[in-house]
């Protein structure tokens, strides 16, 4: 059975080639693997999603079921999840929140939405009883407003157009314009660097002292790189996303097999 998730594991790690980072460490196990889609900046695109009984792995999708890229690696006990209701254009959804990185995912029915949260939560909770750490959160990061909600600043509400970009302020959300959002701050919790903060922001966080005094203004401010990169995340897939389950009991992990067009795990 190791052997087998091994395999698997190596597998998963293959698949982002050069660019991921290793997957195999003692302990590790495979829980499973699916297709699901994430509410990016312009739209949902689907992403291969890989949950351990450690870390939720996902990417973009290259070639489905042998390539990916642009690995992102969610740390289970820094995660949370929020079921949510049906949206427009994302039935199935629900909410995961981290430090760094908070956003929506939809599964192909409530059936794989409901097996994919029961498997991170009890992944979740072993992982934080073998931690020893409490079940208290530090601060979740801000989930992006989508480009598509807003033509207009949610600032100054002047109208975005080709001189006049889209960014998102890494405290509260809001998609503004470079005027508005020309103040950087340290949110530890995103990040050690100051990042985009919007004016509003930058108010309640030097009310507040959040920012430890590290805050900082500048008349004229270099572009800064998206904490979330659109290239990362708007790739056109076409690809549809459906689940079966195939289940086995390894040591006390749980394997299901999400996605059927993805390579067939070996005979066991």
């Amino acid at each position: 059975m190791m052997e087998d998730n091994r395999e698997r594991i190596i597998a998963v790690e293959n698949s982002f080639r050069s660019g991921g980072k290793p997957l195999l460490v003692p302990g590790r196990v495979l829980i499973g693997e699916g297709r699901l889609l994430k509410l990016c900046r312009r739209k949902p695109q689907p992403k291969a999603f890989f949950l351990f009984n450690d870390i939720l792995v996902y990417g973009s999708i290259v070639v489905p079921g042998r390539w990916n890229s642009h690995q992102k690696i969610l740390r289970l006990e820094e995660l949370e999840q929020e079921n949510l209701e049906d949206g427009v254009g994302m039935r199935n959804q629900w909410l995961l929140r981290t430090p760094r990185k908070s956003f929506h995912i939809s599964a192909a029915s409530l059936k794989e939405k409901q097996a994919w949260m029961e498997h991170i939560e009890c992944c979740r909770v072993e992982r934080l009883k073998l931690l020893g750490l409490p079940t208290a959160m530090k601060p979740f990061a801000a989930i992006w407003v989508p480009d598509t909600a807003s033509t207009v600043c949610m600032r100054c509400t002047e109208p975005f157009n080709v001189t006049q970009r889209r960014h998102h302020c890494r405290h509260c959300g809001f998609v503004v314009c470079n005027s508005c959002s020309k103040s950087r701050a340290v949110l530890t919790h995103i990040s050690s660097k100051p990042v985009r903060v919007c004016c509003l922001c930058t108010e309640s966080l030097c009310e507040r002292n959040i920012s430890n005094g590290s805050f900082r203004k500048k008349d004229s401010i270099k572009e800064m790189p998206e904490y979330e990169e659109s290239s990362d995340e708007d790739q056109d897939e076409n690809d549809t996303h459906t689940a079966r389950f195939n289940a086995y009991r390894e040591s006390k992990a749980l394997y299901c097999y999400f996605n059927p067009q993805h390579l067939k795990p070996p005979q066991l």
